[in-house]
């Protein structure tokens, strides 16, 4: 049973960095990955404050602000000095890497002594793996409806309009150059969030953490949409946020089966390939049966 709460949790806590990579990957069809620098930018910060002494509620906001700020710089390499979206995610994960040293002052930062938002919120009856779930239910439940707002708003709507047709929205006077660099900064707000979270969850905060996130954000995202479907955009929230967890759960199974901890960054990449293979697998066993019972 603890083991269920824990891969809940997790799955929760990573969730808002699914979020994030859905915003960039589905909504603005940008393959960003600044997310491998802001995942881990936002647990320094969040890390560092907290050695400080300061609140852990404020901890988490600013490295939001941290993470936003490097998804603005992403945008501004990506809109202003025509960079394209891919080189300037790597470009700003490169950099943060130096940041988020300088920001820790060495590479790994523990947290065993420090308040948490985990420690700090006592929910009476439960222990500390049902608060983290508690907490990570609370806080994905209020993004995602928040989320669910933002986009139907004006705003909202022709930043989803400049992932889906860029030459229509600038037809309309939209400037899609500020859709892209908001996009991003809404995108690497979350996933700095979801470090804090991630970093008070596992009681330190380390340089390397942000390593393969973006391959686990497509994971989440990809195994989501395949197993709960992406009927409108309501729906593909709720699917992220389930997919996330499925895939904590998946990562928690093979590693119960036996399988050695280093061999998971292997199979999370077999795994995004072969989910994102399933559309044009799923075509060729339809164009297959359609032959079959025109040739019967």
């Amino acid at each position: 049973m603890d083991l269920v709460i824990s891969t809940v949790s997790q799955g929760l806590l990573w969730a808002l960095l699914a979020i994030g990579v859905y915003i960039t990957f589905r909504v603005l069809d940008i393959a960003d990955l600044t997310v491998e620098g802001s995942f881990p930018l936002g647990a320094a910060v969040a890390a560092k404050l907290l050695t400080s002494g300061a609140h852990p509620v404020t901890a988490i906001l600013v490295a939001c602000i941290a993470g936003a700020l490097a998804g603005v710089v992403t945008g501004f390499l990506c809109t202003k000095l025509k960079i394209p979206a891919l080189l300037a995610g790597i470009l700003t994960m490169i950099a943060l890497y130096s940041v988020n040293l300088r920001i820790m002052g060495k590479a790994n930062l523990p947290l065993l002594s420090q308040d948490t938002i985990f420690s700090i919120v006592k929910v009476p009856g439960l222990d500390m793996g049902l608060t983290v779930l508690a907490i990570g239910l609370a806080i994905v439940l209020i993004v995602a409806v928040l989320n669910y707002w933002f986009f139907g708003t004006e705003l909202g709507a022709a930043i989803r309009a400049t992932g889906c047709n860029p030459h229509m929205i600038r037809a309309n006077g939209i400037d899609t150059d500020v859709m892209v660099v908001l996009g991003l900064l809404l995108s690497n707000a979350l996933v700095a969030m979801s470090g804090a979270l991630v970093a008070q969850s596992n009681g330190f905060a380390d340089v390397g953490m942000g390593v393969g996130t973006i391959v686990i954000g497509l994971a989440s995202v990809i195994i989501g949409e395949v197993l709960f479907g992406t009927r409108s955009f309501r729906n593909c929230l709720i699917s992220v946020i389930l997919g996330s967890i499925v895939y904590r759960a998946v990562i928690a199974i093979v590693l119960q089966m036996g399988m050695p901890p280093n061999d998971l960054k292997l199979f999370t990449a077999v795994l995004v390939a072969i989910a994102l293979s399933l559309p044009l697998i799923k075509n060729k066993f339809a164009i297959m049966k359609r032959s079959e019972e025109a040739d019967a």
